[in-house]
């Protein structure tokens, strides 16, 4: 039933271009507290997944609802106010404003005190309330990663959608962001990860997709589909043909 769902994709076609769409028919669901890995090759639509249901692309068919409600012609700030957010891969922090005043935009559809709220994040991540009066645009990927996070977090969101947040970084930088999203979905956030990194996103999820030409080709609980044969044929045999 729709009410056991917090979001709910169903038989998506979507792209950038009139009449060529990247996801062909896609079927997708998320509950409560849950943590979703979407895995597949280049070009599977992954990315294209996200932006779709965050509203900065609008559905050509196909039906998206949230909290029960339509999302399909929403915009991505009405979609915010809803409990929703968005990290993307690149471009996601002000880099000319500090530390601290990217999370207070974060909370821009907020009236409530922001202090609790900051505070809540430095706890999270000790490393941004030590550059807390820094220029995001001096942080390393790795910190500036988690501000992203962090200002996502500042409205507290029921879905938090994270878009390659372990790209370009490094081995050690990779283990601690994903601790972080680990430590967020434990503290009853829903997140769907979008990742390159397929193994370590498999091992933490609930569920996993595995994407290939803009269709949902296997799903399944994470763990096992780290074993499936299939996931491993497919995902690395598309690979190849990119």
């Amino acid at each position: 039933m729709t009410n056991n769902y917090l979001l709910k994709v169903e038989n998506v076609h979507a792209g950038y271009i009139k009449d060529v769409d990247i996801l062909q028919g896609i079927n997708f669901h998320v509950t409560n507290g849950e943590l979703v890995t979407v895995i597949g090759p280049n070009g599977a639509g992954k990315s294209t997944l996200i932006k779709t249901i965050f509203g900065l692309l609008t559905p050509h068919t196909g039906k998206i609802t949230f909290k029960n409600q339509n999302l399909v012609g929403l915009k991505s700030n009405q979609i915010v106010e809803k409990g929703m957010s968005y990290v993307p891969q690149i471009a996601n922090v002000f880099p000319s404003l500090t530390v601290d005043e990217n999370l207070e935009m974060g909370a821009f559809v907020r009236n409530t005190p922001l202090k609790p709220l900051k505070d809540k994040i430095y706890n999270m991540f000790p490393r941004l309330s030590d550059r807390l009066r820094q220029r995001a645009g001096t942080l390393s990927g790795g910190e500036r990663q988690m501000l992203a996070m962090g200002k996502a977090l500042m409205l507290e969101p029921s879905l938090l959608l994270l878009d390659e947040p372990s790209a370009a970084l490094s081995p050690i930088l990779v283990n601690q962001v994903f601790e972080q999203i680990k430590e967020i979905n434990q503290s009853g956030t829903a997140i769907v990860l979008v990742e390159q990194n397929a193994r370590k996103a498999l091992e933490m999820a609930d569920r996993g997709y595995v994407l290939e030409s803009g269709k949902d080709a296997i799903s399944g609980p994470g763990r096992e589909l780290l074993h499936d044969p299939k996931v491993g044929e497919l995902y690395l045999g598309a690979g190849k043909r990119h």
